[in-house]
Order: structure tokens, then sequence, then C-alpha cells
């Protein structure tokens, strides 16, 4: 598994760093109003993370990244508790609720297709399409559910690092352990779901 960094991406500059911690302590502290500032601010980065989410899908998929980002800002704002404590944090939460649409989205098109076979409908076009790096959402993210259960960091880890594109010194701070402690916690969970997800 590769980090969801792509190229071309640039990185948030110190600055808006700064403010979104800032923005998250206001609304830590109960301002709804620097919700939709932190939203316009941080925006950007969803959509790109929306779009490295789409590197790991197969091609044609119904989804586009801006429709990810937007379902991903709906469910961020539907909660009413936000405790993010900061950039690295609140950018998990946003990677996990797109992983989340994204696996409802692939659970509701299996249902479709099991009711169309029940139905004697045969496939759309009657093509099959394969993509090589495309990977099952729903494997993937039982495999995930299992690895949690086993160890949370590790489950925490891949999904910042995999679906959240941080980098390891980014995930440290976010976790609160060193980053030799998250590389670890990354190459072993990174070889217990090859393992786990091995056809």
């Amino acid at each position: 598994m590769q980090a969801a960094a792509t190229e071309g991406d640039e990185p948030m500059g110190e600055v808006v760093h700064g403010e979104v911690t800032v923005l998250l302590r206001e609304l830590n502290a109960g301002r709804r109003d620097a919700f939709g500032r932190l939203m316009a601010l941080i925006y950007p980065q969803l959509r790109l993370l929306g779009r490295s989410h789409f590197r790991h899908e197969r091609s044609g998929h119904v989804l586009q990244p801006t429709a990810l980002a937007n379902e991903a800002y709906l469910r961020l704002v539907a909660h009413d508790d936000h405790n993010w404590q900061n950039r690295a944090h609140f950018l998990g939460a946003a990677s996990q609720a797109m992983r989340r649409v994204l696996v409802d989205h692939a659970r509701g098109q299996q249902a479709r297709k099991r009711d169309r076979s029940l139905m004697g409908v045969p496939p759309d076009d009657g093509t099959i399409r394969s993509d090589k790096n495309a990977v099952d959402l729903i494997a993937l993210d039982e495999a995930l559910a299992d690895l949690e259960r086993l160890s949370e960091r590790q489950a925490r880890v891949v999904q910042l690092r995999y679906f959240a594109g941080l980098t390891l010194p980014e995930i440290a701070a976010a976790v609160g352990t060193t980053v030799r402690t998250i590389d670890r916690d990354w190459a072993t969970a990174r070889a217990w779901l090859r393992q786990r997800l091995q056809p």
C-alpha cells in the first residue's frame, strides 16, 4: 500500500496549518461559525483527499472526487460533537467519513446487482471491468475493522497514512507517539492487511 498523496499536490502552508488549528479550537469552544470558515479554508484539501481515495477504486466509478468531498462535508457537519484536536485529527475524521461513503456506495451497488440477478436481469452492459489496482472496499473495510479489534493504533495509522495521505511525522503527532513506532505500526499493519486481503 502506498500513501494517498498524489504528485503535484501542494502541502498546506505553515500559515494555513496554524489557521486550521485556531479554527478547530474555536469550534471546540462552541463557536459554530468557525465551522464554515474551517471548511472554506480546508475544502481544497478535502478535494485532494477525495481524489486520493479514488486512486484505490476501479475505473469508471459513479461517484466523483468532488461529490465524495461534498458528502464527507455533509457527514462532518451532521455531527454535533466536534472535538478535533489538530489538522491531522480533522483530516483523519474526513478520511474516515469518505471511506464510509465509499463503503456505503459499494454495499448499495452490491445490493442492486443482487436484486437485478434475482429478477433475472443481466448485468448492465455485459462487460467485465478489471482494474488490477482497484481495492475491494468492502473487504478492506472488514479487514480494517478486524485490525482495529487487534490494534486500534495500527488501524488508525492505516487510516491516516493510506486514506488521508499524512506523513509519518504527522501521524506520530496526531497519535501521540514516536515516528519510529508509527513506522513499525505501518509496516506491521501493511503486512497483516496484505495477508488478510490475498485472494
